[in-house]
């Protein structure tokens, strides 16, 4: 069965979830990593105001990821996530009618609340439908975000050549479209009766040892994920000295994901545990930091297309190597996360989860990036930020296996199917 066949044989909620997801990185991947660009240099900002822009929607995402979770259990999967859609409908289209810092720090605060609703919102309705496909569900959901993530900002380009506001608004058109079709199409779902206070559920999960060890265990990988973004793209860019080679590591992934995300989820969990294969994934991300290092020291550029080429392929069999660890991990991940708890708190665990992940992600991108100030093209700290996440992935990878052997991590189960109101 191909993944065309695979998509097919889901309901139709979960079909609409992996497009909607697909919509929801294509738009913010268009907008938002050319918005510090259009602050500076279109608007003439200060770097400092830039980075408030730009860090109040960070943390308007990351501190309101347990307010969205626990509305995905109280209120429903199904209200939050297309909520979540029409709140960043309107703050990119902020970011396109205004010029003002008060309006942009409204756009950002927006955009950031509206990712901590419908992002454990989504994983939520996605865990409850799937049932006992749950990894498979997550399998395609990942091919979608990260095919997403690669189409955003090539539409970004192409939209940059007109200005900033056509990406806003498009970007904006995106998340409107995908509100109305969540509310046209997107089955309502009976929600149950809460047996006690939203503090109650917060207590509960926190008091859970075994969950809180898991989520601080996965930091490497969300650490490791993020330097997709930041350090295999400089990477490629300093090996090769051409900016383009940038989009090669994105478009390296999303060609691996959408050729073998699938068969390798599904040739896993036929045999194994979820721990050891988690496990087993976080060192392939660790590992995939080891062959960039052949060339981070190079002080001098390429001598001629030959040479840049040569010096691309460590980097891309790193993001290649990266991408394979993330395909051989993450659905695991997201399928043990309700497993942990009451299936009346699914919302409430990816919450925290992704508070904590969020958190790590910034932490370990601000010393991954301290580690790039040092490291002086030609010198041997070159390899420092290198080897910085070839630790990381390497003591998460640790950490999981711990947890494995000592029976920490749950046995998976079958999520009760959610039932129609």
């Amino acid at each position: 069965m191909n993944t065309w066949d695979e998509i097919r044989g889901f309901p139709l909620a979960i079909r609409l979830l992996l497009v909607n997801q697909l919509g929801v990185n294509t738009g913010f991947y268009l907008l938002v990593p050319y918005l510090a660009t259009h602050l500076g240099d279109d608007l003439g900002m200060s770097a400092a105001v830039v980075g408030v822009v730009l860090g109040v929607r960070n943390l308007s995402q990351q501190g309101l990821f347990l307010i969205g979770g626990s509305a995905a259990d109280r209120l429903g999967a199904r209200g939050v996530i297309i909520a979540g859609c029409a709140i960043r409908t309107v703050g990119f289209a902020l970011f396109a009618l205004g010029d003002g810092l008060p309006v942009l720090l409204a756009a950002s605060v927006l955009s950031g609340v509206a990712g901590a609703l419908f992002n454990p919102a989504v994983r939520t309705y996605l865990a409850q439908e799937a049932g006992e496909r749950r990894a498979e569900a997550f399998a395609l959901f990942n091919v979608f975000a990260t095919t997403g993530a690669l189409i955003g900002p090539l539409l970004g380009s192409a939209l940059l050549l007109v200005d900033f506001r056509a990406s806003a608004l498009t970007a904006a058109g995106i998340f409107a479209l995908l509100t109305v079709a969540q509310a046209l199409v997107l089955p309502a779902r009976q929600v149950p009766p809460a047996t006690g206070g939203v503090t109650a559920d917060w207590r509960e999960a926190v008091g859970n040892r075994a969950f809180l060890a898991f989520a601080l265990a996965m930091v490497g990988m969300f650490t490791l994920e993020n330097q997709l973004y930041l350090l295999l793209p400089a990477g490629a860019r300093q090996a090769t000295g051409w900016d383009g080679a940038a989009g090669l590591v994105l478009l390296t992934g999303t060609v691996a994901g959408i050729a073998f995300q699938l068969r390798i989820t599904r040739a896993l969990s036929r045999r194994g545990t979820r721990g050891r294969w988690i496990a087993a994934g976080l060192v392939l991300m660790g590992l995939a930091f080891v062959p960039p290092m052949l060339v981070a020291g190079a002080g001098t550029p390429p001598e001629g297309p030959l040479d840049a080429t040569l010096r691309a392929l460590p980097v891309l069999s790193g993001a290649l190597l990266l991408h394979l660890g993330v395909m051989v991990a993450q659905p695991f991940v997201m399928e043990l996360i309700p497993v942990f708890g009451r299936q009346e708190l699914t919302g409430t665990y990816f919450g925290i989860f992704y508070a904590v992940s969020g958190i790590a992600a910034a932490v370990g991108n601000a010393a991954v990036g301290r580690a790039m100030d040092v490291a002086a093209p030609g010198s041997p700290a070159a390899m420092l930020p290198w080897a910085c996440c070839l630790a990381a992935g390497l003591l998460s990878a640790a950490a999981v296996a711990w947890l494995h052997r000592n029976g920490t991590l749950p046995r998976t189960r079958p999520a009760p199917m959610a039932v129609a109101a």
